[in-house]
């Protein structure tokens, strides 16, 4: 996208708009295509010539889905399986148009949102849905698997995935044992004869924004047990229970993974993965940046735009806006829903400047329905300032 130049020649700025989603108002691609529009609007106004290149982005989480099959141009592929309580529910699954890369979220097949109707149930709540996902991932020839963790209602330990993919948890007696976290207290060992083999070609890119370990006072159950539902007892049952899923995965694999970083995300989903198969887990931003080739393009640009809903201290600890600061070359600016960031904050953090869409006291409901809208001005704004 280019602003026409009308006067003197000059070299045209290369601007790179690389937002998040503004959550629950619009996905990463609608945002980019308003902030894009409205900065090239702003630069025909003052006869300025620009070229832009949005690159919808992701942290990896909730929205990776989207961000990366917008990249690609091919549409999300329904997928039946069920939620984290076992109830049917319609999935997603995205690749890439050559069909080598498939991108799964934790939260489509074992997310809060789709257990919001009914009681939590930590104990029990399971990541098995999740293996329909990656069997038609297998099933469609991906060469590599992303999954994106955040988001989930479970801390079984990725026990479910793996069930799901022929691996048996069974009890002292030889009895396969229920879903969920809870119950792997009694785990004795792993079945592993049943495993699809599939599972072990594919290369397992991880996609991961905390650096929790498995266990303990800042592991899966304590630090993320009570956000699904788990009481205090809870808590101290499902950090038992997967101190028993560890200790049964390392005699089987010999992998010690339980204080690896990022082991305890997503309610510790990738401790019987990275047992069983070779998993890299890597910040999200990152994992998203290198499929989108993010990194050449903001190194390359004068500018940077990014964006997501809220600017607070979070987006400077592994989200898309610590991410854009690391590969910006050059001027980084921030439009956001709501901005929470004080001046000296934003400069330390290397922020030229931040802008929220809201226009003055507003309604949550009200900027959301008008937020690409609200986009688009905000950056043709930006524009007219920055250009001036």
């Amino acid at each position: 996208m280019t602003a026409t130049q009308n006067s003197t020649p000059t070299a045209a700025l290369h601007i790179a708009v690389v937002p998040d989603s503004f959550k629950g108002s619009a996905r990463a691609s609608e945002v980019a295509d308003a902030i894009s529009a409205g900065f090239v609007a702003g630069a025909r106004s003052l006869k300025r010539e620009v070229s832009v290149t949005a690159v919808p982005f992701a942290d990896g989480g909730e929205g990776t889905l989207e961000a990366l099959i917008d990249a690609w141009g091919t549409e999300a592929i329904p997928v039946l399986t069920t939620d984290a309580l076992n109830r049917p529910v319609t999935s997603r699954l995205g690749l890439s148009a050559d069909g080598k890369i498939a991108v799964v979220e934790a939260a489509e097949a074992a997310g809060l949102p789709q257990v919001a109707d009914a009681p939590r149930q930590p104990l029990s709540a399971t990541t098995y849905g999740l293996g329909a996902l990656v069997l038609k991932a297998l099933d469609l020839g991906a060469q590599e698997i992303i999954l994106c963790l955040g988001g989930s209602a479970t801390t079984d330990g990725g026990t479910g995935l793996l069930s799901a993919l022929g691996a048996k948890f069974l009890d002292a007696e030889g009895q396969q044992l229920p879903a969920g976290g809870g119950p792997l207290s009694a785990l004795d060992r792993i079945d592993t004869s049943g495993l699809d083999p599939r599972a072990a070609e594919v290369s397992w890119q991880i996609a991961c924004d905390v650096t929790n370990p498995l266990l303990g006072d800042n592991g899966a159950a304590a630090i993320f047990g009570p956000q699904k539902g788990a009481s205090a007892q809870d808590v101290k049952t499902l950090d038992q229970s997967l101190t028993r899923l560890a200790d049964v995965l390392e005699a089987a694999t010999g992998r010690g993974l339980r204080a690896e970083e990022g082991m305890g995300a997503a309610g510790g989903l990738a401790v019987s993965l990275g047992s069983y198969f070779t998993v890299d887990l890597v910040p999200g931003w990152e994992l998203v940046a290198r499929v989108l080739d993010a990194h050449r393009i903001m190194g390359t640009a004068d500018l940077v735009i990014t964006g997501e809903g809220r600017l607070d201290s979070q987006s400077l600890q592994g989200k898309v806006v610590s991410g854009v600061l690391q590969a910006a070359g050059g001027d980084v600016i921030v439009i956001a829903g709501s901005l929470s960031l004080g001046d000296q904050t934003l400069a330390e953090a290397g922020i030229l400047a931040a802008y929220s869409i809201a226009r003055g006291p507003a309604e949550l409901s009200q900027l959301s329905s008008e937020a690409l809208s609200l986009l688009e001005q905000t950056a043709f704004s930006v524009a007219r300032t920055y250009l001036h």
